[in-house]
Parts: C-alpha cells; sequence; structure tokens
C-alpha cells in the first residue's frame, strides 16, 4: 500500500512530472524537427534517413525490459532524475556523425535513453495517480504533447535562421537538463516492496501486460499514421499545397493534445473502459472519413477526430499497467515495448500498402486498428472492477 502524502507535497510533485514529461516531448520533437539538417549533415537521402530512423525504436525496444529490473531496485525518484537527464543529454549527440554507420550506433543509444526515460517517468506517475486516487494520467501525456508542439516550434526557429543544429541541440539539452532537475527534487520517493521478486533483467510481457499493451499498440499505430502520413496524404492524395499538408498535421497533433488535457475528466466521470470504447468509435469515424471523402475539409476533420479518438488510449494503457501483477515497472516496460513497436512499425506498413497499392488503401489499416482499440477496451478496467 501506498504512503500517505502530505497534499501540497502530492500537488508539487504532479507539477513536477507534468514537467518532465513536457521535457521528454521537447527532446523528442527538437530532433525530429531539424531530421533535414541531419540528413544534410551526414549526405544521406530519404532511402538512408529512412534506415537510419529504425534505430531509436529499436534501441528502445531493447532498453525497455531492462526498465523493469532498474524501477524494481532504486528509488523511482531518483531513478527518474537520472534517466531524464541523461535523455537530455542525449540530444547532444545526433548532429555530430557524418556517416550513416554511425548515425545509427548514435540513434540506437538515443533510442534506448528515450525508452528509458519514458518507463521511469510513466512509473512515477503512476504512483502520483494512486496518491490521487482518481485518474490524472491522461494530462501527464497532454503536457508531453505540449512539450512537442513547443520542441518543434523552437526548431522551426533555429531553422528559419539557419542555425547549425549542433548549437541548437546543445542549447535545448543544456537549458531542459537545468529544468529537469529542478523538477525532480518535487518527485515523490518511492521504492518497491522488498517482498515482491525481481523481474528478470530483460523481462517479457506477462499474460496480463500483452492484452493491455496492444490496446496501446492500435493507439500508437494510428498516432504514427498520422504524425507521419497525415501531410503526404494530403499534398499527394488530395493534391493540396505543402502549407496545407503542414497545417493537416498540426490540427492532428492539437486536437491530440487537447483531448489528453481533458481526458481524464471524462475517464472519472465514464470509467476507462467506455471512455476507450466511445474514443475508438470517434477515431474509425475519422479513419473512415479520411479514406472516403475527398473534400480537404472532411480529411482534416477525420485526421482531428483520429487524434482526439486515439489521445486517452496510451494513458490509460500505462495507467492499467502500472496495477497489474507484483512489479509494475515490469508491466509497464513490457506495453511500453509494445507501443514503442507499433511506432517502429506504423510508418513501414503504411508506407509498404502505399507502394502495392495506395495512400488511401493503406489508411483502412488505421480504420481496422481503432476499431480493434474499441474491442479491447475491456483489458483497461480498474483492477478493482475486476
Amino acid at each position: 500500500m501506498l504512503d500517505t502524502v502530505a497534499p501540497s507535497i502530492l500537488r508539487r510533485a504532479r507539477v513536477a512530472t507534468s514537467i518532465l514529461f513536457a521535457v521528454h516531448g521537447v527532446v523528442m520533437a527538437s530532433f525530429a524537427a531539424r531530421l533535414p539538417w541531419v540528413a544534410d549533415h551526414v549526405g544521406v537521402g530519404a532511402g538512408g534517413l529512412g534506415v537510419a530512423l529504425l534505430m531509436p525504436g529499436f534501441g528502445a525496444i531493447v532498453a525497455m525490459p531492462l526498465s523493469a529490473r532498474l524501477t524494481h531496485r532504486y528509488d523511482l525518484r531518483s531513478l527518474t532524475r537520472v534517466l531524464i537527464v541523461l535523455w537530455c543529454a542525449a540530444l547532444l549527440m545526433p548532429g555530430w556523425p557524418t556517416s550513416l554507420p554511425v548515425l545509427c550506433a548514435v540513434l540506437l543509444v538515443y533510442g534506448a535513453s528515450a525508452g528509458l526515460a519514458d518507463v521511469a517517468m510513466n512509473a512515477h506517475a503512476v504512483v502520483v495517480e494512486d496518491r490521487y486516487g482518481r485518474s490524472i494520467m491522461s494530462g501527464f501525456h497532454g503536457w508531453w504533447s505540449i512539450g512537442g508542439l513547443v520542441g518543434a516550434g523552437l526548431a522551426a526557429i533555429a531553422a528559419r535562421t539557419d542555425m547549425d543544429a549542433r548549437i541548437h541541440f546543445t542549447t535545448v539539452s543544456v537549458g531542459l537538463t537545468g529544468v529537469a532537475l529542478l523538477a525532480s527534487r518535487w518527485l515523490i520517493p518511492h521504492r518497491q516492496e522488498e517482498t515482491a521478486d525481481a523481474p528478470p533483467a530483460f523481462a517479457l510481457p506477462t499474460k496480463e501486460a500483452l492484452p493491455i499493451g496492444l490496446v496501446g499498440l492500435c493507439a500508437v499505430f494510428a498516432e504514427g499514421a498520422g504524425v507521419d502520413w497525415s501531410a503526404v496524404f494530403v499534398r499527394d492524395v488530395l493534391d493540396h499545397p505543402a502549407s496545407t499538408a503542414a497545417a493537416t498535421v498540426a490540427v492532428f497533433s492539437v486536437s491530440m493534445a487537447a483531448a489528453r488535457f481533458a481526458g481524464d475528466a471524462v475517464v472519472r466521470r465514464f470509467g476507462p473502459v467506455a471512455t476507450v470504447r466511445v474514443a475508438a468509435l470517434l477515431a474509425t469515424a475519422g479513419a473512415l472519413a479520411v479514406v472516403l471523402s475527398t473534400r480537404i475539409a472532411v480529411v482534416v476533420a477525420g485526421f482531428a477526430l483520429v487524434g482526439i479518438g486515439i489521445a486517452v488510449v496510451v494513458p490509460l494503457a500505462f495507467a492499467a499497467a502500472g496495477r497489474v501483477g507484483d512489479n509494475p515497472g515490469r508491466s509497464l516496460a513490457a506495453v511500453a515495448g509494445i507501443a514503442y513497436g507499433a511506432g517502429l512499425i506504423a510508418p513501414g506498413v503504411i508506407g509498404g500498402i502505399a507502394h502495392l497499392s495506395s495512400l488511401t488503401v493503406s489508411f483502412i489499416v488505421v480504420v481496422i486498428v481503432t476499431a480493434l482499440m474499441g474491442l479491447g477496451a475491456r483489458t483497461l478496467r480498474p483492477a478493482s472492477a475486476k
């Protein structure tokens, strides 16, 4: 059972956890938005860059099972502080390689750092949510989305002024490290109960965590399709200009962020199962609008519905995983690994189907996975309701 914490300490912990989620999002978006500079610096085209971008996902998937052991062995406050600082430091690396093999090696380490920090901060978020006694996980992930928007905005300014990405990455890394160190002082100390068995060094998903992870997989797959392919869809299928294509990505991202901030109140009112079922209906309707319509307003609205529909699913999957089994860290690592796997394969699946048929046909996969997301909603029931 979790210790009672004074309300003021708990509020500070919630703020600190929100800040760390935002920091994680800023780092991720800062790198992603400067990919054209990185590709030019290394001297690779789209094919080589595509190979390199597989590496962060592989690094995260390999490292995440180890995070279960770390969250069992170490105090969560200390572990989260160290791993979020390492994640900020990882942003220093991608700007330096001048060859594809070195870039791939760097991005493996970058992805591993992302995955370890992701599991640690979500594990701490579960502790804070449990002590609040109500759903607040979606809001944490909303701050991650805000961090992503801030990181992308800062990167756009840096690119517009022709700032060297190494200077940009260093400035952001140093600044975020300071923010993370200050915020992490407010985290709640928490160590796994000594009676719980230590998980294996590389923990595989348990039978309880696997179905939760598959629901998260569906949401992350749809998110990856929306982020990576919505602009291409608007430009190539609907033949609209690049500005409209970029605006579609922004609409998708902002819709998802807004839904995450509203999500906790909805979950508290209707429960996670009903919320995910309705969310899946919205996402599926949005994906169908993308597939069936040729009107730009309808397609953009469809992408917005997909963003709204998937927004709360991953936070709820992490919250559910954190309450499964004797070692929450193992379940969180398993769910995160499955979700990262979805993020890894989504662009390739969409692109492969588009190559064999068309991009419109490939988005039928998004219709299918969002529908499956709703069918799996029962796995997210609170333990007391099972």
